[in-house]
């Protein structure tokens, strides 16, 4: 049983867990800074409709939550962007490829802004700081989000779809 269960940790973890442990730390912390700092939940869905609102005289991108919040939610997405960059060029050799066509990236990334619109959050917001604040909202959200992909992952191997 053991030998087995090394085997399954081994297959989805194949380079190991430190870098997962030290990034969702650094997430948490972030998060826990950004909450206790300013009683605000960080999350990123609002990044574009906060960036917006720097060039933008609409209305919608003008209100004042969102003009309010714009400069640190910038720095937050943009720490991001940084810390992974910082991480991959650190501790990581090489470039980052992927076989994945630029059509599938960009499509799923539309889907995951719909997504996040829909679901009135995005996984950080929902899954990070919802759940630690014990939100029904956020919990139902997460199960979603965990489902659908699971049922998505699913019906792409099930199609034999490939990168």
């Amino acid at each position: 049983m053991n030998a087995m269960l090394l085997s399954l940790w081994a297959e989805l973890f194949p380079r190991g867990i430190t870098q997962y442990l030290v990034g969702g730390l650094f997430v948490g912390l972030g998060i826990a800074v950004i909450y206790l700092g300013t009683g605000i939940i960080a999350g990123n869905s609002t990044f574009l409709e906060t960036t917006l609102s720097y060039v933008s005289d609409l209305p919608r991108f003008q209100r004042e939550k969102y003009v309010t919040s714009r400069d640190w939610r910038v720095v937050f997405a943009l720490s991001i962007v940084a810390g992974a960059a910082l991480y991959g060029l650190v501790l990581t050799p090489g470039i980052f490829v992927t076989d994945v066509q630029w059509w599938r990236l960009l499509g799923g990334g539309v889907l995951v802004g719909i997504g996040t619109r829909i679901g009135k959050g995005c996984t950080s917001g929902h899954g990070v700081s919802g759940i630690a604040s014990l939100s029904r909202t956020s919990i139902v959200n997460v199960l979603l989000f965990i489902g659908v992909a699971i049922i998505t992952a699913l019906i792409v191997a099930a199609l034999g779809v490939t990168p």
